[in-house]
């Protein structure tokens, strides 16, 4: 299949509310022109806030995802034709859950449930009753059903997950591969499943016969991303910040962009699921820069040194224009700000202007410090969710 840019058919529009989400789910149309992926008719079918996550498909009109409510994370069921119908498939006090896959010839979906004392397990869910029923022993990061016997899963050991074919009938387990990623796929039309191979610096997107053990290599990753999808047995997608590419096993050529997203809101773009008809996609996004950098905005006017420095990335680094690096690591950022909170009572930081461009956010400021007033732009730049660099300009 042969890929070009196509131009964006819909205008997204996504309210900012102060209930806005750190990630959100997004559901399109999925149609093709001429062999080539069309998105239409854009829904955030999360809209809420917390983490929402990890969407897969229970049939072709009903979306799982795993979704934040009363701070847990239960399981959320969509039913696309009946006005977005919402049900709570779990409701689980001890613990959350993640990564929700419908089990086969079951009326019951699995996932991976996270307790308060730290045990992880997968699970499963009757959809009629919620109760749940433990499924393996194993530490499973993320499965696949390959059959209603056979699971594929990355298993957690030490500080990487391993490929395992778990068989439930035989209670067998074999390791095919150490250190590899969170993507699960059936390879469509085949006996095959896709994972991504970490072993190297670059990443490398496999096959796997679970039966057999044989293992290929498909195609390196698109810049190590983490997840792709499967739109045919020949077709890959894959996210990256804000455009999505496909890559041809046929013609082997190089990841081909397809569509680049110029709204705010989306960001990062991973976790995609399709259907199994191939008429609906479903991805994550990241909330816009804009809202991060607001957000730690009231939190400094509040002087709420938790929630300040929860909007910042461990790693984050501070710096007097240009390049003259001032403070560094989340750590002593905060014993900074935090003695400088308690002695400023009269801390207030006023936005007269704001631009966003890309993952840039420039603020220029008006900050009240003991009785005197500033005039400052700030720079902030956001990855993942987290802002990870600011540069003051005086």
């Amino acid at each position: 299949m042969t890929c070009r840019l196509i131009t964006l058919l819909f205008l997204l529009s996504v309210c900012h509310m102060n209930g806005q989400a750190n990630t959100e789910v997004y559901l399109f149309d999925l149609s093709f022109e001429n062999g080539n992926p069309i998105l239409s008719n854009p829904k955030n079918i999360s809209n809420n806030e917390g983490y929402d996550n990890q969407p897969s498909f229970l049939d072709d009109d009903t979306v799982l995802f795993s979704s934040t409510r009363e701070d847990q994370t239960d399981i959320l069921q969509l039913n696309i034709n009946e006005g977005l119908t919402a049900t709570w498939v779990t409701n689980t006090p001890t613990g959350s859950e993640y990564s929700p896959l419908k089990i086969p010839g079951k009326n019951a979906i699995s996932a991976i449930r996270l307790d308060l004392d730290g045990l992880q397990r997968l699970y499963e869910y009757d959809l009629k009753t919620g109760k749940s029923t433990g499924i393996s022993y194993l530490k499973i990061g993320y499965h696949l059903w390959y059959n209603k016997d056979i699971l594929v899963c990355t298993v957690l050991v030490g500080n990487q997950m391993n490929l395992v074919v778990h068989n439930l009938k035989d209670k067998t387990n074999y390791t095919h591969q150490t250190n590899v990623g969170r993507s699960l796929h059936k390879i469509p039309g085949t006996d095959l499943i896709s994972y991504i191979s970490k072993k190297n610096n670059t990443w490398t997107i496999n096959s796997l016969n679970p039966i057999t053990g044989a293992i290929k290599k498909i195609t390196n990753t698109y810049k190590n991303e983490e997840d792709v999808c499967w739109l045919d047995k020949n077709t890959l997608v894959t996210g990256s910040g804000k455009s999505m590419l496909t890559y041809d096993t046929q013609t082997e050529v190089a990841w081909d962009p397809i569509i680049r997203f110029e709204q705010e809101e989306i960001n990062n773009i991973t976790r995609i699921a399709v259907n199994k008809s191939r008429t609906r996609l479903a991805f994550v996004a990241e909330e816009s820069p804009r809202v991060i950098v607001q957000k730690q905005l009231e939190a400094y006017n509040a002087r709420d040194i938790d929630a300040f420095m929860d909007t910042y990335a461990d790693n984050i680094k501070l710096y007097d224009f240009p390049n003259k690096v001032t403070m560094e690591g989340k750590a002593k950022m905060r014993e900074h700000y935090s003695t400088f909170f308690k002695s400023t009572p009269d801390l207030y930081c006023e936005i007269k202007n704001r631009i966003v461009i890309g993952n840039k956010v420039i603020d220029e400021e008006y900050v009240t410090v003991n009785g005197s007033k500033i005039s400052a732009v700030a720079i902030y730049e956001v990855e993942n969710g987290k802002i990870v660099k600011v540069t003051f300009v005086d």
